[in-house]
């Protein structure tokens, strides 16, 4: 496995103590040399990344959430992507599970080489397994210390992407697998709240419903309520290179993300308490 070349392990981890797991699969910059060694220079810049979520989201300590962050980029493995490597949005263009170009369609690897069927392989087993494994141990363990548990998978992305959809993006995409994933009371209750909020626009279940770890690991009838949460970046970062936080901006936005959060919570709470 490539992690021999260093000691950059595929995520970092923080338990917490609430009914909270937070995961943040596409923030990694980490690309190891083996790997880098044949991207193009577009690569460099990586461009789709989920930049600064972990400072946006600098609250999660006193909510009490058990936070898994990815280290490694997509462009190693996309961990939000099933293991076969199934298009989620099927008869619509979306990366791949080793992406081979970018959101723009830059090619990612000089020369057209792209990773075979066993380079495939040992970029599963060494970063989108791991990431699985703790993340899967860590909703089992809060589901059976709380009774039930809220799982926010957090991204953002460019606001403007024609490849992946058409138009600016809305502001807040909150995404449950059409209902499959979540309980329906609680969406509305989310997408009710942000829609208080005018100066943003918001949706739910639009062009992005939720990826692999929504899908996967979502399951309401078992107390599992999983929530995707896409942003366009341009509400708190500059969406050009260098990509700088803009800390007016996200004073603006970070009591959105806490107030659906907390909103989550109380609602998995009250419904412990009525069960009880």
């Amino acid at each position: 496995m490539f992690l021999s070349e260093g000691t950059v392990w595929p995520y970092r981890y923080r338990r917490g103590t609430s009914a909270l797991v937070v995961s943040m699969p596409h923030v990694g910059t980490y690309v190891p040399h083996t790997i880098g060694s044949a991207l193009s220079d577009c690569a460099a810049r990586r461009p789709d990344t989920d930049w600064h979520l972990p400072r946006l989201y600098d609250f999660l300590g006193e909510l009490g959430a058990t936070v898994i962050v990815a280290t490694h980029s997509r462009y190693v493995v996309d961990v939000n992507r099933p293991p076969d490597g199934t298009n989620l949005y099927p008869g619509q263009d979306t990366p791949r599970l080793c992406p081979i170009d970018t959101f723009h369609s830059e090619p990612l690897y000089r020369g057209g080489v792209e990773p075979g069927e066993a380079e495939i392989a040992r970029r599963m087993e060494a970063v989108w397994r791991p990431y699985h494994r703790r993340l899967a141990g860590e909703i089992r363990r809060v589901r059976e210390e709380h009774g039930e548990m809220v799982l926010w998978d957090a991204h953002s992305i460019v606001s403007q992407a024609p490849r992946l959809f058409e138009g600016r993006l809305p502001d807040f995409n909150l995404g449950t697998a059409d209902g499959a994933a979540c309980d329906a009371t609680l969406a509305e209750s989310l997408r009710v709240a942000l829609s208080r909020h005018a100066r943003y626009t918001s949706v739910l279940n639009g062009r992005f419903k939720g990826g692999y770890i929504t899908r996967q690991y979502g399951n309401p009838r078992e107390g599992v309520q999983a929530i995707q949460l896409e942003m366009a970046e341009e509400i708190y970062m500059d969406e050009a290179s260098p990509y700088e936080f803009r800390a007016d901006r996200a004073a603006r936005v970070r009591p959105i993300l806490r107030e659906q959060l907390e909103i989550a919570l109380d609602w998995v709470n009250r419904r412990k308490r009525a069960s009880v």
